[in-house]
């Protein structure tokens, strides 16, 4: 799953990232409205976590914007401003949840989960690419019936590729997705981390489903 943070707060990003990576979630940040309206424009998120009180803008004002571009990702309003006006007004600027700070992790977690779980037209909890089984709500995979043991960061490669069956993938969209869009999609991370993922899905099974294509990226599929 992909997270669209936008929050200026530095310390209390770097804690959500941290605890939201150990929970296997991607997350992106911005840390004012306008780098929040361009993440949002740009990328696909399966949730956006908006605070308010951003030093260029309000979080109600982005939240609106996004839902006036046709963008239907749900969004959840992370913020102090804990006035029932409050709420109502991010409710009908087009949140799906709120949540007041101080606030328990696990909730967060659970109420971006939960969210999460609305786009099953987007993103399909459950894919089949050849005899390959991949289901993303449980974190588990299979080939012809055999269960397959994968790392955090092994499933968080093969969630990408399945979301993307047949599409050429670049190397800076599959770092971005596995590590977050800081990572160095020039080192050879990716590549060791691809061994790894084919060595388990692809060397004892046909047909072969993750090719390299040299100079434009990745292809999955038979």
């Amino acid at each position: 799953m992909r997270v669209l943070l936008v929050e200026d707060d530095q310390a209390l990003a770097d804690i959500v990232v941290a605890g939201m990576r150990e929970q296997h979630l991607a997350v992106v940040v911005a840390a004012s409205a306008r780098e929040g309206r361009e993440r949002a424009e740009l990328g696909d998120y399966d949730v956006i976590v908006l605070d308010v009180m951003l030093p260029d803008g309000s979080g109600f004002e982005l939240c609106a914007w996004i839902r006036r571009l046709g963008i239907a990702t749900p969004i959840l309003i992370l913020t102090a401003r804990d006035a029932i006006d409050d709420r109502v007004l991010g409710l009908e600027a087009g949140a799906d949840d709120y949540l007041i700070k101080p606030f328990a992790f696990r909730e967060l977690v659970a109420r971006v989960r939960a969210l999460g779980r609305r786009r099953p037209a987007i993103a399909p909890a459950e894919h089949q690419v050849a005899d390959l089984h991949v289901d993303l709500t449980s974190h588990s995979a299979s080939r012809n019936g055999t269960p397959i043991r994968l790392t955090a960061k092994e499933f968080a490669l093969l969630e990408f590729f399945v979301t993307h069956t047949g599409m050429v993938v670049d190397r800076a969209a599959i770092t971005a997705y596995v590590w977050d869009e800081n990572h160095d999609p020039f080192t050879n991370v990716l590549e060791v981390l691809v061994r790894r993922l084919r060595r388990k899905i692809d060397d004892d099974f046909e047909p072969k489903l993750i090719h390299t294509l040299r100079g434009s990226g990745y292809r999955f599929g038979p």
